[in-house]
């Protein structure tokens, strides 16, 4: 039966003493238990609370020459510039908020006044937006590079971490006024003739720097979650070799080829070819179910900048190998 003060509320002084206490000074919960009169799942569970509430952040240091000998992999592998990686979190959102924090920290250096930064929309572009510690730097122009869907609800559309963004580097925000998702081809044609649309998607395609998420098509990706695509759909999909997706459009195969899908050409934003004329395209991708689809995003050599995680690079590597075309023989 828990004890009297197990029952109630401590206080965040308390919290602070019993977090530097556990963290600082070695002393263990056993210890805390007994100095603080409160039971050990008491105290593992405030322990828990610093660290959920930010009173506490652990940091594992990588030696720098592990990160740069990947990078220099990946960089003679597929022509990027660079790549942002991550060490492993089993958390899902930890290492989302891994991989967006070193793409913020990336965009600290390397924004300068009167940039322009196409936008994209995902959990992984979202969590750029809301990383603590980016500095303000005041004449940064945020545009939508895609439109917007009710379905993704405003945390996740392009508009809204347009404004965060903003907020956040210091800077302006420009909407895309048009869904991010039409039934057909032909009404996407009149869309992109509408001078609204096309002012705006030109901005975008004249970027000097591109965020985008890499889409797969497991039951937790964006498309599936937000119903834009049946279930026969993106099975059919599956089947003729689909392995992910762009920023919701230029469906792909593991080479980097496009998709053969009548998914394809049904989105509102820039194409590939528009993202092969931004100078630093910025892939974010964290989640461990997407290495197949990374593989062939970077196959399309649209990506500069890649940020993911320890884990995913790893295995982009060794799918690499399992399914680059073998050499062609000499006949002479």
């Amino acid at each position: 039966m828990p004890d009297q003060a197990d029952r109630t509320e401590v206080r965040i002084e308390t919290l602070i003493e019993i977090a530097t206490l556990y963290y600082y000074d070695d002393v263990t919960q056993e210890e805390l238990s007994r100095r603080f009169s409160l039971s050990r799942a008491k105290i593992g569970r405030l322990l828990k609370r610093a660290r959920a509430d930010g009173l506490v952040e652990i940091r594992v240091h990588q030696p720098p020459a592990v990160g740069a000998e990947l990078e220099q992999d990946f960089i003679g592998r597929f022509g990027i510039d660079r790549l942002l990686v991550s060490i492993d979190h089993r958390d899902p959102v930890a290492q989302r908020n891994a991989v967006a924090a070193l793409v913020a920290s990336h965009l600290e250096r390397t924004l300068t006044g009167g940039a322009t930064v196409a936008v994209g929309m995902g959990r992984n572009v979202a969590a750029v937006a809301d990383t603590l510690g980016a500095r303000a730097r005041g004449s940064t122009i945020f545009v939508c590079a895609i439109g917007g869907s009710q379905r993704a609800g405003e945390h996740m559309n392009p508009d809204h971490i347009c404004r965060r963004l903003a907020a956040r580097f210091g800077g302006e925000s420009e909407t895309l006024y048009a869904p991010a998702l039409v039934t057909n081809a032909e009404l996407r044609a009149e869309l992109y003739r509408n001078e609204t649309v096309k002012l705006t998607l030109d901005r975008a395609r004249r970027a000097n720097v591109a965020l985008i998420g890499v889409g797969d098509l497991s039951e937790e990706s964006n498309m599936v979650r937000m119903g834009w695509f049946s279930p026969d759909e993106i099975a059919e999909a599956r089947l003729a070799g689909t392995i992910g997706d762009t920023m919701g459009y230029d469906f792909i195969d593991i080479h980097g080829r496009p998709a053969d899908t009548g998914m394809q050409g049904r989105v509102i934003g820039l194409s590939r070819q528009d993202l092969e004329r931004i100078p630093d395209v910025i892939a974010i991708a964290s989640e461990n179910t997407k290495a197949p689809a990374i593989l062939g995003a970077l196959r399309t050599g649209a990506i500069d900048t890649l940020a993911t995680s320890f884990t995913n690079a790893h295995t982009i590597l060794r799918l690499d190998d399992a399914t680059r075309p073998p050499p062609a023989r000499d006949s002479r």
